[in-house]
């Protein structure tokens, strides 16, 4: 399903986004049709995204009012996405955006029971606005393209220097011990990275260095759609595909039922 403004979605009215990619995004998943995980931090990130990129507030009543529409009929999972966009953003003009509408997409959400742990390589780059979660996803897509016509599954973002950062659409979550880590980079703070930080006390941020990678027992990616999703490989660095702490944070993360939309 697709609505914008509560309204059927016509083509001329997409048009933009898809010829001028200029906006924001936020993916939630729902198993049941009524509640969110973190469904207030993916609130927050649409208002404080929309004032950097439009300059004006978003209604977030409208957004849950426009989610609980598109999920009505919705009983099995489901993966909603909210884009905010300009309908009449104009190229040559892009200071005059500030009409931002609400676009509410859905898709059947898989079972990140099933998902096979993920091997993946490197490259050196950095998202444009790495706090953003905007809709430009060319850099991203295309490594994770890269990545896979070698024969991986996708790709891990590092900066010039070798610290290690964020995978092209996923957090990088770290296990040393009975301690979670994250890397201290440029990276989008992601909802799910955000929970499993509240619900695993042993947590810190720390600069990570590809070549201290194989100092670690277990990695990770994370993210809404696929929970923790273990990496057994970076690049030559081989993780272990199962391990306690995985276990206990993938336990808690799916336990909650979420938050009311």
């Amino acid at each position: 399903m697709m609505i914008l403004d509560g309204q059927p979605v016509t083509a001329d009215r997409l048009a933009p986004l898809a010829l001028t990619p200029y906006g924001h995004f936020t993916t939630m998943r729902t198993d049941d049709g009524r509640t969110v995980r973190g469904l207030g931090l993916h609130l927050a990130r649409l208002t404080a995204d929309c004032r950097a990129l439009f300059g004006v507030e978003l209604d977030t009543g409208l957004v849950r009012g426009y989610l609980r529409q598109a999920l009505a009929a919705e009983a099995a999972p489901m993966i909603a996405r909210v884009t905010v966009y300009d309908p009449g953003f104009d190229l040559g003009r892009p200071a005059d955006a500030r009409d931002p509408r609400i676009l509410v997409s859905t898709r059947a959400a898989g079972d990140p029971g099933g998902l096979a742990p993920l091997r993946v390589c490197s490259a050196v780059h950095r998202r444009a606005d790495p706090a953003i979660k905007h809709v430009g996803l060319y850099d991203s897509l295309r490594l994770r393209r890269d990545a896979q016509l070698h024969g991986w599954d996708d790709v891990l973002f590092t900066d010039p220097d070798g610290l290690v950062g964020e995978g092209a659409t996923w957090n990088l979550g770290l296990v040393r011990g009975e301690r979670l880590v994250w890397p201290r980079a440029e990276v989008l703070a992601g909802v799910t990275m955000r929970l499993l930080t509240a619900l695993h006390p042993d947590h810190r941020t720390e600069p990570v260095r590809h070549d201290e990678l194989g100092g670690y027992d277990a990695a990770f990616a994370c993210n809404t759609a696929i929970g923790v999703r273990p990496i057994t490989a970076v690049d030559g660095h081989r993780f272990p595909p199962a391990h306690p702490v995985l276990d206990r944070l993938r336990g808690a993360y799916w336990r909650p039922a979420g938050e009311e939309v």
